[in-house]
């Protein structure tokens, strides 16, 4: 394959996949592709009023044809451009595709066009196909941040969302019951059987309170109270975990760790697509602009960063400057050794770094010992580096030399 070809596809990739970090056509392509979605959601809707239905159905066909056009290029352009993604590159092209087409976003986006093609294929009824058309709506979960956090969130708190779970529906199960042997007797239609009280039990568990049921002996309006007061308590308990884990995780990310950029990380290239998974649930970000100190002297080295995008600067000694682009990182030295930092690092342009804090390193050192190793091998040059323009010894010379004295 050609140099050219090449290039054309990795700015494919650029454009779809990461966003308008990596190129500016990016958010040009996301604004169209996200503008588009909402329209079809509008057009569905109003394709339900009968007299715009009658007066404009050829354009709302015209503009579904055109719809799915664009998403079936979007798709077809995603797959042909994912060998570019270094974890899949060491694959076979066929099989790195099949493996970039298994994941849920792009099954997502399959189903946004697919049921189109298939009336063509199968006898459907093209009532039900329209009804498909609203799993469009779910391919703003990849252009929405806020969206993939409270994904994130979910998945983090999910134990907590089950526990909570269990604990509602055994509730109403004993609000069904109870109301049942209370309520039976007077009321068979709507009590006869436990299933037939649930429906109350759920309405009252809910704070709804519909009112086409409802309890008329004593100690029916009796257990009605006591479940109104623990619906309240029961319900507000998975809103409570989802909003405090998604303030936790906003307040943590700047902006979402996707998939697809910490694949484009060199640190992270010899990853599969799993393991690149579990490493966007380490990162945080920050964004800095152009002259603002990401280190200063002396800071805590408790974090280190790697540039996603933008360039920085580390001031030396003797006026001396290192220049850093994306996929290079820094503060790893003083991480590691359990120090402060000894170098200013300025952003030269607007910068967006990952962030990788001790905990993380940690867990990741303890998972990926080889990704370690790497890094304290980029220390250890970056060290003796550091020792040449101090004049000094590098550090295993200087050990050696403080033993010769000690023998003489």
């Amino acid at each position: 394959m050609t140099t050219a070809w090449r290039s054309w596809r990795r700015k494919v990739h650029d454009i779809l996949e990461v966003g308008g970090d990596a190129h500016p056509a990016g958010r040009v392509v996301n604004a169209f592709i996200v503008t588009l979605i909402f329209l079809n959601a509008i057009a569905f809707a109003a394709e339900t009023v009968g007299s715009l239905s009658a007066k404009y159905d050829d354009a709302f066909r015209a503009f579904n044809v055109f719809s799915v056009l664009v998403f079936t290029v979007e798709y077809a352009l995603r797959i042909w451009s994912a060998v570019d993604i270094p974890m899949l590159s060491r694959m076979k092209p066929w099989r790195a595709r099949l493996r970039f087409a298994a994941r849920p976003l792009m099954l997502i986006d399959l189903l946004a066009f697919a049921p189109w093609y298939l009336h063509w294929i199968l006898p459907f009824d093209l009532r039900i196909l329209r009804v498909l058309r609203l799993f469009r709506l779910l391919k703003l979960v990849r252009y929405s941040p806020a969206l993939q956090t409270l994904a994130r969130v979910v998945a983090d708190e999910y134990r907590a969302l089950i526990g909570a779970l269990l604990v509602i529906l055994v509730l109403l199960l004993f609000a069904s019951t109870g109301a049942y042997f209370l309520e039976r007797e007077v009321q068979p239609d709507s009590f006869g059987s436990i299933p037939a009280a649930a429906w109350w039990a759920l309405a009252t568990l809910t704070t709804v309170g519909y009112g086409d049921v409802v309890p008329i002996t004593p100690w029916g309006k009796v257990l009605g109270g006591v479940v109104m007061l623990l619906g309240v308590c029961m319900f507000a308990l998975p809103v409570a975990i989802i909003a405090t884990g998604f303030s936790q995780e906003s307040n943590r990310h700047q902006f979402v760790v996707t998939w697809s950029m910490v694949a484009r990380v060199p640190l992270f290239a010899g990853m599969d697509e799993t393991e690149v998974a579990e490493i966007t649930k380490l990162l945080y970000t920050r964004n800095y602009l152009p002259g603002v100190p990401m280190v200063r002297v002396g800071d805590t080295g408790d974090e280190m960063f790697l540039i996603a995008s933008g360039e920085a600067f580390v001031d030396l000694t003797g006026g001396k400057q290192i220049v850093l682009k994306a996929g290079d990182f820094f503060g790893e030295m003083a991480l590691l050794e359990r120090r402060r930092h000894t170098h200013d690092v300025i952003a030269k342009t607007k910068c967006r770094v990952y962030v990788l804090d001790s905990q993380s390193l940690a867990r990741l050192s303890r998972r990926h010992p080889e990704i370690i190793d790497r890094i304290r091998k980029v220390a250890e040059v970056r060290r003796e580096y550091d020792a040449v323009l101090n004049k000094k010894p590098p550090r295993k010379q200087r050990a050696r030399s403080r033993q010769v004295k000690k023998k003489t």
